[in-house]
């Protein structure tokens, strides 16, 4: 398999120039004549998904982002086992931003979810158009042909390799919806199995094309300083200094913000420079001033105060079961707690980048995005002109966690290009990376409990305030959206005859959006915090009272449906108590939860949360010093997401998912005084070191017959109320307030 290792995209001016310059050689060019992918233009294209040519090479189309998941390969894995594909005659093509795709957007771990069934139809598809070419070559029925391995064999040993049947299939209708014969799970050669990934090489050997890597003939670099406060307005700026820095060309203004905010560009002063380093260097030197608008008195210290004062009064009711004030006051033994979650950054390692060309009223743009129909969307707003006329191609990315789905730093690139005639790359530092964020927001939360003769609630009220991501798209938005309602909330699986959950409004003085697993991080941490708590307050074993807590095994939607208006049922993935049952005892059994004893400065936490329709157990093991450092020995997951395609690659996903998830328990804040982000850089916003991540994770797939689910993110939630409940069985310390960096445990 080849892919492209290095972009360089040329105008149509540009492209000619290169080609009548003496000794001239464009590499990768793509100018608006050679656009459409090499599967468009193959010999025969019996899918959006899939090229053949008369060579016998087969082209898949990535048309998901590729951003250390392994998306890239695993999705062309189905189709090239359907198909009966040689892997080593395999190519695969990354697309560009295009609705005829279906969602590109690579995000909320649904790209298996939402195009599994896509790439099995696309490879038996076309298998099956190749064995009847074949009958119709050799005159035989279609029943005595059968194709394995690139190669379709006759009733007589006949043998056609699948480039000599290519220009007869093409000919050929494809078989309808009901007419496809997939194969037999047993004959898959490549589903199921560990696979490299195909961009493993190149990495390996620094030749991967990342958004920082590409290249435009003849463009410039942007570095730009953004408004200090989210909504403030640039009033005036001295760039004279600026212009006199070596390699500056110029600044220029960009637009401010206004509402719904959606992915648009901050707005500022550019540099426009010849390389980063004049650009930044250029950027340091402007005197800008700002009116800094009304968020100028956001303070995180008094927002976390006025989160937890919302939150432990009565609120707008989400799901209701039963009475629980009745059973409140009849009095007796009650529990109550409440938790904190703050503000967080994505912080991937790859910070955003873009370089974009506008020429003509069309824009041609390279980028690490993980949504470039939404970098079609933005550009074409943000420059008034058609969707059709924005083309993203999607490189490498460096990480992504959600923030790169939002793709604010592409109509930097775009509007920049525009107004200078040249094109431009946007590149932001860590600084901008951090402070110019689309946070993962900060939340209060409020559980109380009464407590029955058994130990287990007998009513319980949860209350979460936080400001909502729907405020990015509809102005002065102040409740959850029903997303972040159905992200751990509404859908508590727990056996409880009154219950009621409850959301409180918030103002948003900062960009919230999707970071990975989303609102899960917080409902899952009070939740399964105060689960511990009340399994602490009746001296249980904490696998046994969950188990009771979750009760027996059966499909809940409808149940939840009526206590909670939100709670649309999923027939395809309902809500299943038996799963989350089964993930917790696998997880005990392989984790020799029964003999653990806690105590001394030894731990052990456990919690079995369902997020992105997938089934995770976690259990955490620490240490904690005399000095109150905290060590992860252990952690061990049982999973279920479903039918598995790649096995190595959902191990991988849960090994980087319990270090993402301690960072955020540990380390994680992101703080504001006067509207202005603190935090710079990983001294003041770090991320779990090698001595601080867990040293060995286990991950047990769970076999399952479910149709797959999520996998990049579900890893996340069951880490912080795991690590917490670890911390409070090994030291007596309870831990409501995160992260714990903060805590005193000795």
């Amino acid at each position: 398999m080849t892919t492209h290792d290095r972009i360089q995209t040329v105008s149509r001016r540009g492209f000619l120039e290169g080609v009548f310059s003496a000794g001239a050689l464009i590499i990768g060019a793509t100018p608006a004549a050679l656009l459409g992918g090499e599967a468009d233009k193959a010999a025969w294209h019996p899918s959006v998904y899939l090229g053949l040519q008369k060579d016998g090479t087969v082209i898949i189309v990535a048309h998901r982002s590729e951003m250390g998941t392994g998306i890239r390969s695993v999705l062309p894995v189905i189709v090239a086992d359907e198909l009966e594909a040689d892997w080593a005659k395999v190519k695969i093509e990354q697309a560009i931003g295009d609705e005829k795709y279906g969602s590109q957007n690579t995000d909320g771990s649904c790209s298996i979810r939402d195009f599994a069934e896509a790439m099995h139809i696309a490879g038996a598809s076309a298998r099956m158009v190749l064995e009847r070419a074949a009958a119709q070559k050799w005159g035989v029925p279609v029943t005595q042909v059968k194709a394995a391995n690139h190669v379709v064999t006759g009733p007589s040993g006949q043998k056609a390799g699948y480039g000599e049947l290519v220009e007869i299939a093409s000919k050929l209708p494809l078989p309808k919806p009901a007419e496809v014969k997939r194969k037999d799970p047993a004959a898959y050669r490549f589903i199921g199995k560990d696979l490299p990934t195909i961009d493993r090489d190149n990495l390996v050997m620094g030749k991967g094309t990342f958004g920082y890597d590409a290249e435009m003939p003849g463009m410039v670099y942007a570095a730009i300083e953004r408004p200090p406060v989210m909504g403030a307005t640039l009033t005036s700026v001295d760039d004279s200094e600026a212009k006199k820095v070596a390699g500056v060309k110029q600044t220029v203004k960009l637009d401010g913000l206004t509402q719904p905010y959606l992915f648009q560009a901050l707005g500022g002063v550019a540099v426009i420079a010849d390389n980063t380093w004049s650009a930044f260097e250029g950027r340091k030197k402007l005197k800008a001033t700002w009116n800094q608008g009304p968020n100028a008195g956001y303070d995180s210290d008094a927002y976390k105060a006025k989160l937890l004062e919302t939150a432990a009064k009565p609120q707008k009711v989400v799901r209701k079961a039963g009475d629980v004030d009745a059973v409140f006051a009849k009095g007796g033994k009650t529990h109550e707690a409440s938790y904190y979650v703050p503000l967080l950054a994505h912080a991937a390692m790859e910070p955003p980048a873009a370089v974009a060309s506008f020429e003509n009223g069309k824009v041609i743009t390279h980028a690490p995005t993980q949504n470039p129909q939404a970098v079609q969307e933005a550009v074409s707003a943000a420059l008034g002109i058609k969707k059709q006329d924005v083309i993203c191609h999607v490189t490498l990315l460096g990480g992504g966690f959600g923030r790169k789905s939002k793709p604010d730093y592409v109509v930097e690139a775009a509007k920049l290009s525009k107004a200078v005639g040249k094109p431009v790359k946007v590149v932001w530092n860590r600084e901008d990376d951090l402070r110019f964020d689309y946070f993962h927001s900060v939340a209060g939360m409020y559980m109380k409990a009464a407590i029955g003769a058994d130990g287990q609630p007998a009513a319980w009220l949860q209350r979460s305030v936080f400001p909502s991501i729907g405020n990015m798209f509809a102005k002065d938005a102040k409740y959850g959206a029903d997303f972040e309602m159905g992200m751990g909330w509404i859908d508590n699986p727990f056996t409880i005859a009154n219950f009621r959950a409850e959301n409180g409004p918030a103002e948003c003085h900062v960009r919230i959006g999707w970071m990975r697993s989303v609102s899960h991080i917080y409902h899952a941490f009070a939740t399964h915090s105060f689960v511990d708590e009340l399994a602490a307050q009746a001296n249980a074993d904490r696998v046994d009272y969950y188990l009771k807590l979750i009760g027996p095994g059966r499909v809940i939607d409808a149940e939840i449906a009526k206590q909670a208006a939100l709670h649309k049922p999923d027939k395809k993935f309902p809500i299943d108590t038996a799963r989350l049952r089964r993930v917790l005892e696998v997880c005990a059994s392989r984790s020799n939860w029964a003999n653990k004893k806690s105590g001394g400065g030894k731990g052990y936490g456990i919690v079995a949360h369902r997020s992105f329709l997938s089934y995770i157990a976690a259990m955490v093991e620490v240490e904690v010093d005399a000095a109150g450092k905290v060590k992860i020995p252990r952690v061990t997951y049982a999973v279920d997401p479903g039918r598995i395609i790649n096995p190595d690659r959902v191990k991988s996903q849960f090994e980087g998912a319990a270090v993402f998830g301690t960072s955020i328990a540990m380390l994680g804040e992101m703080t504001a005084k006067g509207g202005v982000i603190q935090q710079r850089n990983f001294d003041t916003y770090p991320v779990a070191r090698i001595d601080e991540a867990p040293r060995v994770v286990d991950v047990h797939i769970v076999p399952s017959s479910a149709p797959p689910a999520g996998v990049g993110e579900p890893g996340v939630p069951p880490i912080a109320p795991a690590l917490c409940n670890a911390i409070f069985a090994a030291t007596g310390k309870r831990i409501r307030e995160l992260p714990l960096r903060k805590a005193k445990l000795v």
